[in-house]
């Protein structure tokens, strides 16, 4: 338990707002995507695998090579500003706050964190407990809840509270996949790309992958997704021909959940399909897993089969519609917080002079 500053009796109250996204590394190096893949790698949430079988394999064969090979992907998509999951997150972030602060009378801090690098969870709870955040709500920015992904940034955020002293009330939001704002943030962004671009034959609404034996366990997360697509499918008018739910991003030789995005991406190149659009509805911002395997990869792997026309649609990221749908994600979680106002600058000197008045020494 690390050493705080005084407790200031009567002190002015916040309520904050935590974004937590996965993270991002500092560069598009070998060397910066060393530490990262570490410490992503060694996260029992996201490899499942006993330590002493793990370890070897991650030490031994992961970290001496891959590395380098993600550095090179990572470049592809590198762009002035940095990682642009890091820009949109920030952004994201920005609006968000902006947002709120024309809509609420209640003093509100919005800060963002990534679960692997930096800004890091528990500095930023730090930072914001500094600010006088009494009450965060943590949101993860992944609408359909995982083990590996948002339980992960709820064990950083806890671990954080673990080593406070005077710690602050905490709310959490496990999953929004099937929000009606999300949605149709979602249906939007596809309409409007549709309108400049036409539509394809098919739509691929492709998630981030999890291997099968999480499901089996337990984990909810494939169901999630599969509601989301139908959702989304739904408010497109498409029919089952017209579109396909699947996962990218396997690792490793064990079974994922299935069908694979390569696979899919592949068997409709080999049928000649005229055009085919990809869209991500498990990320709300562009990052290496959609720019790259998607956009880039994607369609190298539908062409080089025989297909013709490759669309990647891109993510949420700063629409207004999505932002707006944040924020009622975030108000509708605040409830209670906001009907109750933080403590006024005429409350904190009162508070402070009767706790003087009863012996307090600051």
């Amino acid at each position: 338990m690390h050493t705080e500053s005084d407790y200031q009796h009567g002190s002015p109250e916040s309520i904050g707002i935590l974004l937590i996204n996965l993270g991002t590394p500092e560069s598009p190096t070998a060397a910066a995507l060393r530490p990262y893949l570490r410490e992503f790698l060694s996260n029992p949430r996201v490899i499942e695998v006993p330590r002493i079988i793990w370890w070897p394999i991650l030490y031994g064969f992961i970290l001496p090579f891959r590395p380098r090979q993600s550095a090179e992907k990572y470049a592809l998509i590198w762009t002035p500003e940095g990682s642009p999951l890091k820009v949109h997150t920030e952004r994201q972030t920005a609006l968000l706050a902006e947002r709120l602060h024309n809509t609420l009378n209640a003093r509100v801090i919005v800060e963002y964190a990534m679960n692997i690098g930096n800004p890091s969870v528990a500095s930023v709870l730090d930072k914001m407990k500094g600010a006088g955040c009494n009450r965060i709500l943590v949101i993860p920015l992944f609408p359909q809840y995982a083990a590996s992904s948002t339980a992960a940034a709820m064990d950083a955020t806890f671990a954080a509270l673990s080593r406070m002293r005077n710690m602050p009330a905490i709310r959490t939001v496990k999953q929004y996949h099937d929000h009606p704002g999300y949605i149709a943030a979602l249906t939007q962004n596809i309409r409007d790309y549709w309108e400049q671009h036409g539509q394809p034959d098919k739509l691929i609404i492709s998630f981030h992958g999890i291997p099968r034996k999480n499901l089996e366990k337990g984990d909810p997360y494939y169901c999630f997704c599969q509601k989301t697509g139908r959702l989304l499918a739904e408010a497109l008018n498409l029919d089952h021909a017209q579109y396909q739910i699947c996962f990218q991003s396997r690792f490793g030789r064990a079974q994922w959940l299935q069908p694979y995005t390569a696979d899919t991406l592949k068997n409709l190149g080999r049928a000649k399909t005229r055009r085919i659009d990809v869209v991500c509805p498990g990320f709300v911002a562009d990052c290496l897993e959609t720019l790259e395997e998607i956009a880039i990869e994607g369609k190298k792997i539908f062409t080089e089969a025989g297909g013709n026309d490759y669309h990647y649609i891109p993510c949420l990221n700063e629409r207004s519609d999505w932002i707006a749908a944040l924020a009622d994600i975030a108000q509708s979680n605040l409830q209670g917080w906001l009907e109750s106002e933080p403590a006024s600058s005429e409350t904190f000197y009162q508070s402070k002079t009767r706790a003087l008045q009863l012996g307090a020494t600051k």
